[in-house]
């Protein structure tokens, strides 16, 4: 049996211009996964958004500023519970475990608490999507124009440093690897390796807390970073497709579960629990 999809997107997510929850659903039954998290989008950094942007995914178009400033809007809270409640209705033989995916939480500390009181979720993703730039913010895609893209990584990872320091509020550690799926053509290949010491003190620091780590799908998907979290004191990890639209549900899960084996870690009692260490 294939791992629970625990980061997934529907159309209550803003940039998920193809999203379904229902449809998701229908097909997370047809797959034989055995549950699914809807974690919506919670962003509330601004970032600057340039032509080249646009023209790569023009939905942008849609929330960004003529000035070039990208604003996402507020997640539809009850929108999204009520349609959560007709999929459990609907769909009873999935288990359909609700949540949310903040990002940067430790620079919006008062809007995430906020928001956690009123929705009770059963599942929340810590994720770093912005890094500083200028005056302003700016995505992976827009920070490697801006500089070397090796210092771009270990920018990322250690803004992911302060994150895991600086918040509580979540449960899960998505993407540690996110500025990889953007990782610039004309670049040196990418070699996990040059950025080991870096990794390694954002999992330490991860795994000192008791919070799991995510095992992205979307992007490349290193051994190395799993392998590492294991060394360094991890005890468990989920399994994230990081879709935005109900055919990328499970997306490589099972290369994802062999990686994860491979280093150690288990399924749990339940097919939606955590992979852990066995005790």
């Amino acid at each position: 049996m294939l791992p629970a999809d625990g980061h997934v997107h529907s159309q209550w997510s803003w940039d998920a211009v193809n999203g379904s929850m229902e449809r998701t659903c229908a097909q997370a039954v047809a797959m034989g996964l055995p549950a699914v998290a809807f974690t919506e989008h919670a962003d509330y950094t601004p970032w600057i958004v340039v032509t080249a942007d646009l023209e790569a995914d023009p939905d942008l178009a849609a929330f960004t500023s003529p000035a070039g400033v990208l604003v996402p809007p507020a997640l539809d809270l009850n929108g999204y519970l009520e349609c959560l409640g007709r999929c459990r209705e609907r769909f009873s033989d999935l288990r359909i475990i609700s949540g949310v995916e903040l990002g940067e939480p430790h620079w919006h500390s008062a809007a995430a608490a906020r928001l956690l009181r009123a929705g009770e979720f059963d599942r929340v993703l810590g994720s770093q999507h912005c890094l500083p730039l200028g005056a302003g913010f700016a995505e992976p895609p827009s920070l490697y124009r801006h500089g070397p893209a090796d210092q771009v990584v270990r920018d990322y990872l250690a803004e992911v440093v302060r994150l895991i320091e600086g918040c509580d509020a979540f449960a899960v550690l998505a993407h540690i690897d996110y500025p990889l799926r953007y990782w610039p053509a004309l670049a040196t290949p990418f070699d996990p390796s040059e950025f080991e010491e870096e990794f390694r003190h954002a999992l330490r620091v991860l795994a000192g807390t008791g919070k799991a780590l995510e095992i992205n799908t979307e992007g490349p998907m290193h051994p190395e970073i799993v392998r590492w979290w294991r060394e360094e004191g991890g005890q468990a990890v989920t399994f994230g497709s990081d879709a935005h639209e109900p055919g990328r549900i499970g997306y490589r899960f099972g290369e994802a579960s062999a990686l994860a084996e491979a280093s150690g870690l288990r399924p749990g009692r339940h097919p939606w629990d955590y992979w852990r260490r066995p005790q």
